[in-house]
């Protein structure tokens, strides 16, 4: 099949070159059957490719008949608004022809997938349709998702059985069951990292329970993010994590929409920060990795641009020839797995567009570095023997290019170095939770009190000094223990009477502060003991809305209910968040060795065909 799409890939640009048009005369005749120049140009084409030339004819049959059906699609949707798609099937369903589906474009994407689904043969809940790199959204229409003539539509089934036909009921049940609990999973990993997100940009932090939401530079040392950007940035890497652990599965179908997604999140980050980590180089390898082990790369048409720009990402974020990164870590070694990736990926893109020269070219740049990273299994049991895991031995083993007992030391010191580093940032989580908690026990709600904190950089008296100047950001959100429903007492008044504010005022400040006596002295105390203007009238309507209402307490249950299923989607991605800070550096390259071997052999057979003519031709 690989060599197959080579030649296409090859015999369209020379027709591009030449500037042959198939579809016309002498190619095709009136009737649109196929003209009597084709067997001359597959001659021509077969001779410049020193290859048989009874199979070039057939493929550029193939480009023909492909060129026909688009000219008349084209004509009809012309004429009768009725636009084409081309359908892309799991491998397993996949047919040696092109599988076209007409339909207009003001239905939705539900009416698309049942279309589908009813045209070759599915379960329409079971399946997911991705167009123009994005998820197909049932409850829109085609041309609000930028849907057009021509598109192309590729289909991911749930299922993951590879078998053609199910035997009996029991086995189709079971796999009804598995897509159902596979779409169950796809909602709770939604809803997770939603949650998680969100906790995130409103700076909810438990040093305890909160690690993961940490986004780290190549120490390990958490990055400021701007409010504005880290929802956007958790849901891109939670997203990204979560597809990368449907990759280790080899789960590609489930892990493309989540790639996708964290694509779409990391766009509506800014450029500087997406040069300060690595994830977004990473997460293009991966949507491409998974467009090729999924077999349709020929469903991402900028399969080379994700390259590209995966490789300026790395040049941006490592330094020229990772000057920046050694500087930082070291060494480069761990890194070079990101690499070997590259290289092997613009390889095969290069083979399938026909170019093989440049294919060859990476394909051996990967192969060298797979030669430079390939460990010793008996290197790694040694480091097993000394307490080590498998994951720390070969990325110390690739960080020091194999030695032994240097990546020992390595390890080691790495594990110090994280420690500490973790030791920081949980002291930096406790005492931001401590200062919350002490402008709480003052009487301010909690989320004032952390919007004040990150205000002033955490600084404890700043916070206090915006709160008590900025009344307004935090009044109407008054925790509601904090409130009373009554007018406030005369032992309160008494109170700030005897801290010698005046009567009137204490009365009106208690009214507008629901009886808290200790929000009210500060903020008299602050304002040189009179309200501010913007707080005088309010103690009216402030005292007369109660803090909670009948049905609060009728609600508990239910409440209840909803945080147990959240606390079970957060808990089913931390499940899939690796403990370990590089584990997206770490691979076995097990997969990589024979991709490497098996697009190899195939640009040496177009050498060894092309000597071999050559050969033929001086005798």
């Amino acid at each position: 099949m690989a060599q197959k799409k080579y030649l296409q890939a090859k015999l369209t640009q020379f027709l591009r070159e030449d500037r042959i048009q198939l579809w016309k005369p002498p190619y095709t005749d009136e009737n649109k059957e196929v003209g009597l120049a084709l067997k001359d140009l597959a001659k021509k084409y077969s001779d410049k490719l020193e290859c048989c030339e009874n199979e070039v004819e057939k493929i550029i049959e193939e480009i023909r008949c492909k060129a026909v059906e688009r000219g008349t699609g084209n004509e009809n949707y012309k004429t009768t608004g009725v636009a084409t798609i081309e359908v892309f099937l799991p491998s397993r369903l996949r047919k040696d022809r092109k599988n076209l589906l007409e339909t207009r474009l003001h239905i939705t994407g539900r009416d698309l997938r049942s279309k589908i689904a009813e045209t070759f043969g599915f379960q329409e809940n079971y399946i997911k349709i991705v167009i123009n790199k994005k998820q197909l959204q049932l409850g829109k229409s085609l041309e609000e998702q930028g849907v057009t003539h021509n598109v192309k539509a590729m289909v991911l089934e749930l299922k993951q059985s590879e078998e053609d036909v199910r035997k009996n009921f029991q086995a189709e049940e079971e796999e009804q069951n598995e897509a159902e609990l596979k779409e169950k999973q796809i909602q709770r990993t939604k809803r997770g990292l939603e949650i998680l997100a969100e906790r995130a940009a409103e700076m909810v932090v438990d040093p305890e329970t909160t690690p993961y939401l940490d986004i780290a530079n190549q120490t390990g040392r958490s990055i400021k993010i701007p409010p504005s950007q880290r929802k956007a940035l958790m849901l891109a890497m939670g997203y990204h994590e979560k597809g990368r652990a449907f990759l280790k599965r080899k789960e590609y179908g489930i892990a493309l929409p989540c790639l996708l997604d964290a694509d779409k999140y990391f766009c509506e980050c800014c450029r500087e920060l997406l040069d300060t980590v690595d994830n977004y180089a990473v997460l293009q390898l991966d949507i491409v990795w998974c467009y090729f082990r999924l077999e349709q790369l020929e469903c991402l048409d900028d399969a080379e641009k994700k390259l590209n720009l995966a490789q300026k990402c790395f040049k941006n974020c490592y330094g020229e020839n990772h000057q920046r990164l050694v500087h930082i870590k070291g060494n480069c070694g761990k890194e070079k797995v990101l690499f070997l990736r590259l290289y092997l990926l613009q390889g095969i893109r290069n083979y399938h567009s026909g170019n093989g020269e440049e294919a060859r070219e990476y394909l051996n740049k990967a192969l060298c570095l797979f030669k430079e990273l390939y460990i010793d299994p008996s290197k790694v049991h040694n480091l097993l023997q000394l307490g080590f895991t498998a994951q720390e031995a070969r990325l110390g083993l690739r960080a020091c290019e194999g030695n032994v007992d240097h990546a020992a030391t390595h390890i080691s010191n790495r594990r110090e170095e994280l420690a500490q580093i973790r030791k920081e940032e949980k002291e930096k989580k406790r005492r931001r939770l401590e200062n919350i908690n002490s402008l709480k026990g003052m009487g301010y709600p909690t989320h004032a009190a952390k919007h004040a904190l990150h205000q002033a950089g955490g600084n404890l008296d700043e916070a206090l000094k915006i709160l008590l100047s900025n009344p307004q950001m935090w009044l109407s959100d008054s925790d509601p223990e904090t409130n009373s429903r009554e007018s406030p007492s005369q032992e309160s008044i008494d109170q700030l009477v005897y801290m010698g504010f005046d009567t009137v005022v204490a009365k009106a400040a208690l009214k507008v502060f629901r009886g808290n006596v200790q929000l009210a002295a500060q903020t008299l105390a602050h304002h040189g003991g009179s309200l501010p203007p913007d707080l005088q009238f309010s103690g009216e309507d402030s005292s007369s809305t109660p803090s909670t209402s009948p049905s609060d307490s009728a609600g508990t249950s239910s409440a209840s209910t909803d945080e147990d299923m959240e606390t079970e989607a957060v808990n089913e991605i931390l499940e899939d968040i690796p403990e370990h800070e590089e584990d997206y550096l770490d691979s076995t390259l097990e997969d990589e060795e024979i991709i490497i071997a098996e697009y190899l052999s195939y640009v040496e057979n177009i050498k060894s065909a092309v000597k071999k003519t050559s050969e033929q031709k001086k005798y």
